[in-house]
Order: structure tokens, then sequence, then C-alpha cells
């Protein structure tokens, strides 16, 4: 009996253990992991593309191929790798051997791009909110020397407004901005490390350091639904910078460019004898005062300049086992303007190493700058009106042969009794004489550690240490051969000095779950943020006087903290209905413990409709509807303004001290305070449609927005006797702006001759209106040159920020301007500030963006295009240097731009605030054009030589009388540094 039972016992088991064996021998297969490597190519031209996405399906772990298209990823028998880059079509392969290579196709599928976003990343089908992105191959070429303008007009919302000095900033806008008084500068995030808006003391803006040539890709984010997971400071927009990474196999870059820049416009001003002939006419009296030469102030400080760029980069691995990128850069580019100059020299390193099969993956980036600059005096006002009868150079000059308005006195010492009083300098030795520098080192990097758990491998966790260190240090220097007078009337010279410093450090900590069941997935991420700003200043005061209001001062600014915890959540169901939530709590040091806090929620969804309601569609191949909404924060106004809600005293300068007997005791003055300020909030509403055409060989989209501020900070006035101070910042009422965007691009030919020509259009209409300003008072803003206290703008509800606000001009019957003569709008028979009215404003109303690729086998055209359409600009130039009156400044002779002639104006005081000077500065600007051939297997099968050429700046087509119709100021012109004419050879050589 117990034989037959273990008999039967063993029979048992062995019916048992045979299935378990065998289904355990299938896992096996299935479950083994193998190491899969191969190269990912075009499939036209066989090259190797670098930087594409490589995942598991339904799992977090990827990478991304070398610089050479090769990769190495761990993966299971049977797991599906996911292969995806810009531009082409992702490609879904199943493992089933160690070595998998695999062909891209070019330029279709576009939506399949991977776009960088707040802690993470997406694709463009996938997206929910406002989001372009603009990589590499994509940016604008020839001679750019900043980073910003990789992507000026290529991107429907987003405004770059250069100016013409060498390594020059740019006023950058994303959908107009969002506030009165505080910044409308977007979010900059360069690897993680979002950057501090505000420009360490000698630079030439906070992207003058960074190398352009080392950006890989830009991403930028324009509702609040992208946005508010930044929170705090994110209601103007975010543009996150991601430079370029290492590579396994070595390889070296080499790019340079060289080229001139030139003057191309100048301001119409009289010549030497048509001011003589001018002068007979109108003012005969001032005719002794003329000179006998004939000298263009403007070509004396202007002239033609040289301008650099060189790069060299090499890729490879370090030690056989870190995937490695370094890389040198210089630019040197003088300005039009004599003395002007920059140079920036940088170097970087990247290095990406993966362990543990892959679960940990580390990003180490490091960049370091060193900008020096040397600015110019700024004397484009003065060559316009500087007397073109007087000579450059006097050999009988005490000012080192240079020609001044000075009468020797015969007491034995040149100083300020010599002077002509009132007298304008002589613009070039104000230019030479002056030598004002400055030295910036800057060092910014992150070290990010991505670790995927294995127990759990829809689980990751970032850590994200950051920090961007600069210090500055420069000099002025006065010749004691120029006429600057001390205080004490001597002719010295003049000496200062200033350092700086500033300190950004930041901590990102988060975790993201990623997981798909079937047709449902879900993406979420949670996470803290800690970001601290310091900064120092020292400014010594004149050196070579020793008088009471020349001492230094020293500067140490409140430490600014910003705490933020946030959250997000992605759905998709069928891979056709998504969901996106996310939420940020941020806290900031600048407000009190009462308004410290901000929340900042926001939602979206998006509806693949191509899917569910033109599926039989062969033209149509993609079609997505998005809405999004969303609150997003502004607490930024500026440096000296970190701590208004605390009771804050400035000691008074040594002039003013009180005196006690024989002890001076110094002042403490107190300052403004508002322990009420808070956030400025920011509500967005957008709704868009993503589609894609013929295979998504044409895609683009249709944006609506609507966006309202509320509790807007701005420096606003006071009432007498209620604080210490006139003005102050306040949160002072309400503004909203609602637009259009629309963006087409693609491929208009592309065959198997190497022929190829895509192009890409973009277009923004946005209005912005005032709803609700503090006691419904209005501001007067956009003050003007000429006279005292003018002011060309107004806030006032109803209408546009910095609207017109002038007088209506009256024409006679021959339509010429009646000098003094304006409407009486009111009715009230004067003429009064109360006849002034709103006319026009200086943002466009319309913007356009175009730019095209021509490629035919090694031969290569591109350009681009923008224009604004319905801008008006205040011509400053005019309004205060164009009348007969000025003919006479003090003693002396002043030159008039031409434009007189048409309105024959007399008195500045009579026409300043005319609507005559508000000009349409509607414009075409073509930014660049640019050819190049390359010359492939030059040393090796990897190895070419592309030869370039290009134009910067390349024409303008426009109605405004003005230099240029770009100006800064909200529109106003008061005179800007032209922009130059560069012409650009070039080379880039690759090993």
């Amino acid at each position: 009996m117990s034989i037959f039972s273990k008999k039967k016992s063993f029979f048992n088991t062995k019916k048992i253990l045979l299935p378990l064996l065998f289904f355990f021998s299938i896992a096996i297969s299935y479950s083994q992991e193998i190491v899969v490597s191969g190269s990912v190519k075009e499939s036209k031209t066989n090259s190797p593309i670098p930087g594409v996405n490589i995942i598991i399906k339904g799992k977090t772990i990827g990478i991304t191929s070398d610089f050479d298209g090769l990769y190495s990823i761990k993966a299971s028998l049977n797991d599906i790798l996911v292969f995806s880059y810009l531009g082409y079509a992702p490609k879904e392969i199943k493992v089933t051997s160690a070595t998998i290579n695999v062909f891209l196709e070019e330029d279709t599928q576009s939506l399949d791009e991977i776009v960088i976003i707040g802690y993470g990343t997406t694709t463009v089908k996938d997206a929910t909110g406002a989001v372009t992105a603009i990589t590499e191959k994509n940016f604008n070429k020839g001679n750019i020397t900043t980073a910003e303008n990789l992507l000026n007009g290529k991107v429907a919302g987003l405004t770059i407004n250069t100016g013409g000095e060498p390594g020059a900033g740019s006023t950058i806008r994303i959908r107009g901005g969002a506030s009165l008084g505080a910044s409308n500068d977007p979010l900059i995030v360069i690897n993680g490390l979002p950057v501090d808006n505000n420009a360490i003391g000698g630079s030439r803006s906070i992207l003058s350091s960074i190398n352009p040539n080392e950006i890989a890709s830009f991403s930028i984010l324009k509702d609040a639904s992208a946005t508010a997971i930044y929170g705090s400071r994110a209601s103007n927009g975010v543009i996150i910078i991601t430079t370029k990474k290492g590579s396994r196999n070595l390889n070296v870059n080499l790019d340079m460019n060289f080229g001139i820049n030139t003057l191309p416009n100048k301001v119409d001003v009289f010549s030497g004898d048509e001011l003589r002939n001018l002068v007979s006419s109108v003012n005969p009296s001032l005719t002794p005062l003329l000179g006998n030469a004939n000298t263009d102030w403007q070509d004396e400080i202007y002239n033609n300049s040289a301008t650099s760029i060189i790069n060299a980069s090499a890729n490879g691995m370090l030690l056989n086992k870190i995937p490695t990128r370094i890389s040198i850069g210089r630019t040197y580019q003088e300005g039009l303007q004599l003395t002007s100059r920059f140079e920036r020299n940088n170097a970087s390193f990247n290095l990406n190493p993966n362990f543990l099969n892959n679960s940990l993956k580390i990003s180490v980036n490091g960049n370091a700058s060193f900008e020096k600059n040397r600015f110019a005096s700024g004397q484009a006002a003065n060559a316009l009106t500087f007397d073109p009868t007087q000579p450059v150079y006097d050999e009988n000059s005490p000012f080192g042969g240079y020609f001044q308005y000075y009468t020797d006195n015969n007491d034995g010492v040149i100083n300020e009794d010599d002077l002509t009083a009132l007298a304008p300098f002589n613009p070039l030795a104000e230019l030479l004489q002056r030598r004002s520098i400055s030295n910036i080192q800057r060092f910014y990097g992150n070290v990010k550690i991505d670790y995927n758990f294995n127990f759990l491998p829809e689980l990751s966790a970032v850590l994200n240490v950051g920090m961007d260190k600069q210090n500055a240090d420069g000099t002025v220097r006065v010749s004691d051969k120029n006429p600057l007078a001390q205080n004490d009337g001597s002719l010295v010279g003049s000496y200062s000095e200033y350092t700086n410093s500033q300190n950004n450090t930041l901590l990102d900590g988060y975790l993201s779950y990623n997981k798909e069941w079937n047709n449902f997935n879900v993406d979420g991420t949670a996470g803290y943020s800690y970001q601290k700003f310091t900064n120092k200043r020292y400014v010594s005061g004149e050196l070579l006087d020793d008088g009471p209001d020349s001492e230094p001062v020293n500067n140490v600014d409140p430490n600014l903290v910003l705490i933020g915890f946030f959250g997000r959540a992605n759905f998709s169901f069928y891979d056709k209905y998504l969901v996106t939530l996310s939420y940020r709590r941020d806290g900031t040091s600048r407000f009190s413990k009462e308004n410290r806090w901000g929340n900042f929620p926001s939602a979206a969804i998006a509806w693949k409709i191509k899917e569910d309601l033109f599926p039989e569609s062969e033209n149509l191949s993609s079609l997505k509807l998005r809405l999004g909404w969303g609150i997003t924060g502004q607490q930024d106004i500026g440096r000296n303004n970190l701590d208004l809600f605390l009771s804050r005293y400035i000691r008074g300068l040594p002039s003013s001290q009180y005196i006690f007997g024989d002890t001076t005791t110094p002042v403490g003055i107190p300052q403004f305070r508002n322990e009420e300020l808070k956030w400025e909030e920011t509500t967005t509403y957008n709704i868009g449609f993503d589609y894609g055409l013929f295979n998504d060989k044409i895609t683009g989209s249709l944006e609506g927005f609507y966006k309202e501020s509320k509790d807007l900070l701005s420096n606003a006035a006071i009432s007498d006797g209620s604080n210490f101070s006139n003005s102050g910042f306040q949160n002072i009422g309400n503004f909203t702006s609602q637009g259009i965007e629309f963006s087409i691009g693609g491929d208009l030919i592309t065959n198997d001759d190497g022929l190829n020509i895509d192009f890409n259009f973009n277009t923004t209409f946005i209005k912005t209106e005032i709803k609700k300003l503090a006691l419904d008072q209005d501001q007067l803003v956009g003050g003007a040159d000429g006279g005292t206290g003018n002011t060309a703008q107004i806030h006032r509800e109803g209408f546009t920020p910095f609207s017109f606000f002038v007088y209506k001009q009256v024409y006679d019957s021959n339509n010429n301007p009646i000098e003094g003569a304006y409407a009486d709008l009111n009715g009230d028979n004067l003429i009064t500030d109360a006849d002034k009215y709103i006319h026009h404003n200086g943002a466009p109303s319309v913007t356009f963006g175009y730019a095209s690729n021509f490629y035919y086998k090694n031969f290569d055209l591109s350009f681009n295009l923008r224009a604004n359409i319905d801008n008006y600009v205040y011509n400053n130039v005019n309004s205060s240097r164009a009348q007969y009156d000025l003919l006479e400044n003090s003693s002396v002779v002043a030159n008039l731009p031409t434009s007189v002639l048409q309105s024959n104006f007399n008195t500045t005081e009579n026409v300043i605030l005319s609507d005559y000077y508000i000009e349409n500065a509607s414009f075409l600007r073509m930014d660049n054009i640019t050819t190049g051939y390359t010359f492939n297997e030059i040393f090796s099968n990897k190895s070419s030589i592309r030869l370039s050429a290009s134009v910067q700046n390349v024409f303008v087509i426009t109605n405004y009388s003005g230099l240029d119709p770009e100006v800064f100021s909200n529109g106003i012109d008061n005179t800007i540094t032209p922009r130059p004419r560069t012409f650009t050879i070039g080379a880039n050589i690759k090993f």
C-alpha cells in the first residue's frame, strides 16, 4: 500500500514538475538579458545619425547613439527597442539577436521628435501643451555670436530683438510677455539649471558667455500647461537649452568663420557745406562760429571691423569606458563704433557614463567662459549734432591734438574755466581717450544622476545638482588729455574700478514612474527644488578725486532663495486620448511670510482626432486637438528689490552727514517698504491643433491663447506722506493678452537625384490690453529726450501697455504740419494735456518668420526672413533734434537731421509730443543668407570639408525714416547702435 502510494505521489509530482520546467525554460529564454549593439544610419545617404533616442518600450531604460550613430544597450530577448530622432520616422524592432543595425527614413513622421520639457521629455505627437523644439539642423546659420540668434524667426510667438554692439544682448519675448513692471524675460534653463535673468556687471548679457556652437537643441514652452511645472518664474514662458553630449568613437570637428562688419546706414544730417548754407539763411548771426571743415562725424566714429569665430571639439571614449566630449572656442568681434570690442573664450566638457547595466546614468557638464569687453562711450547722438564745419584734429590743442571748444585764459593752467560752457566734446576724442574694459569669468554646469530601480524598472530617481558662478571686474579710465573735469575743476582725467560676484546654486530631486498596461499608459513625476542666488558688488568711486562724495560703495544683496514642490502626471488612453496634470507650490524669500507661497496648477487634454474621425484619409496623416489651462507666477522685480517687505535704511553720502561739534554722524535714510507685496499671477487658456499632411511631409500647428495677469507688479506712484518714497513696487492691476499662432513647414521637393528643398513659415497675431490699474489712474511712462520730464507713452485701462500719448498734429492746406497747432480734442478751446490722445503703440500686431534650405548633392543654400507689421516708432531722434532753434547750442553751432527741411519746425518744446513723429515702422528683414559646398571623404571615409559664405543683416525694407525700424524702449527711437552688415567666409572640417 505504501509502495503504491509513493509511486502515485512520484508520478503526480512528475506531472506537475514537467510543465513547470517547460514554462520556466520558456521564461528564461524570454527574459535572458543580452547586450544589443549596432548602428543607426540615414537611409538615403547611409550617414550615421548621432543623438538618436533608443529606449526599451514600456520602460524608462534608454540611451542615445553616439557621434558615429553607434549604440549599445542591455535588453531581454523579445523586448521592443524604439528608435526615434527629430525629423525621422521612429522604428520599433524586436530583440532577437545581439546586433541590430537600423536605417531611419528622413523627414517623415516628424511629429515623433523628442522634446525636452520641464523635468522630463515627450514627443511632439504626445505633447499636450504649446511646445516647439528646434534642433541643430534647423538653427539659423551664419555669423551667430549669441545663442538666442540661433532661433530668431523660427518659432511662432517668439520675438528676439538684438542690439548692434558686438556680443550684444537681446530682448526676448514669448507671446509678448505678461507684466507691466516686473520682468518680461522668459525663464532660461540650461541642462536643467535655471539661470539668473540679471546679467553680471560688465557683461553684455546673460547669454553672451555661452558658446552657440555647443548647443544641441532648444525647447520653447509657451502656454501654462507646459510651463506651470516651473511655477513662480514661468509666466513669460520657458526656453530650455540642451548642450551637446559625448560619444563613443573618436571624432574631431573644427569650425572657422571670418568676417567683415560694415555700416549699412547712417542718419541723414547736414554736411559741413550744407550747414554753412543753412546757417546763412536761417540764423546768420551764427556764421562767425562756423569752421571751414567738412567733417562727417558718423564716418569718424564708425568703421569697418573684423569678426572671427573658431571652435574645435572632440568626441570619444575616455579610458575606453566613458563617452566624452570636450571643446574649445574663441569668438572675437569688433564693433562698428571705434573702441567697441567683444571677446569670448570657451572651454567645455561632457561625460555620459552608464553603470549597472544602464540602470545608473550619469551626466556631467562643465562650461567655462572668459569674456572680455571694451565698451564704447556711446557717441552716436553726439556725432549727429556735433558741428561738421569743425575739424577732427587741432595741432595747437592741449587735448591730445583733438579739436575741442575752449578759450585759454592764459593763467598758466588748462582747467574747467578754459572750457566753453555747455559745449559738447569731440566725439572721436571721447571714444579714443576713454578706456572702459571688463573681464568676466563664468563657470556653469551640473551633475545629473538618473537611477532606474531594478526591482521596479518603471521607477527611476533623478538628482540634479547645478551651479553658475560668475566673477567680473572692470575699470573706466579717461585720459588726462580729455576735457572731463573733476569736482574741483581740474582736468586730470578719471579712473574708477568695480567688481561683481554672482552665484547660482541648484538642487533638484525627483522620482519618475512610467508604466504601460495594454492600452493605458501613465507617466508621473514628483520632486523638490531648491535654488539660491547671491550677489556682491563693489564700486570704487572716482579714484582721482578725494572729495566727500567719491568714497567706494560695497553692496552685499540679501540672498534670494526659491523653493518648490512639484508634480506632474501624464495619462494616455489607446495612444489617442492624452491628459496632463501638474502642480507646483513655490516659495520665495522676496515676499513676507504671509505672501511667500504660491500655488501653480495646470491641466491639459489632447485628442488625436485623425485616428477617430479620419482614419482612412491618405492626405491627412495626423491631426491632434489640444486644450490647456494653467496658472504661472512672477516675482522678478530686479535685484534691488529683494526685501521690500522689511524696514530698510541706507547710509547717506558723506556730504549729507550731521556735524555735532567735531564729530560727523552719518545719516540713515529709510527706504520704501511694502509688506503686502505678493505674487503676480498669470492664468493662460490655450487651444491648439497639430497637423501633418502627406505622411507628415508637411507639418504645423494652429494655436489660440488668452492670458490674464492679475496683481501686476509695477513701480507706481504713491500718495505723498504714505511711505518713504514717492514711488515703489506694488500690485496694481490686471492685464490681458490674446493671440493666434500659425506655423507650417516641411519638404517642398525631395527626390533621388539629391535635390531637397524645405521651408518653415510662422506667423503670430497678438493683442494686449490693460484691464485694471490701481485707483483707475493712468501711468505716464516712456521718457523722451528733449526738454525736461517729457513722457511719450501711457498705461491706461482699455489700451495696450506703452501706448503713445501725444497731441494730434494740425496740417495746412498743402499737408504741411503747422508748428504748435494741435487738435482741441476735448473742445474747451484750450490746448492742454487733456487734448493728448492714444495713437498706436510700439508692439507689432503681426509678426512673420520664413526660412528655407536648398540642397543639391553637395551644395546647400539657406536663408531666413522676418517681418513685423503694424509696429509704430516714436522718432525721438527727430523730435528732439530736428528744429532750427537747435542750430544754436549754447555758444556753439550744432548740426541737425535733414528731416527738418520737411517739417520746418523751429522750437522743440512746441512739437516734441506731436503725433507727427509717430511713424509706421513695419519692415521685412533678411537676417541671413548662407551658401556652402561639402567635399566628402577627404582624409578618410568619415572626413569632410564644408566651405561656406554668408551675409548677415542682408537688407531691410521699411518706410520708417530712422536708422532702423527695430528699436528698444517699447518703440522709442533715441539713437541706437547700428546693426552691422556682416560678410563671412567659413570652413567646417570633420575628421
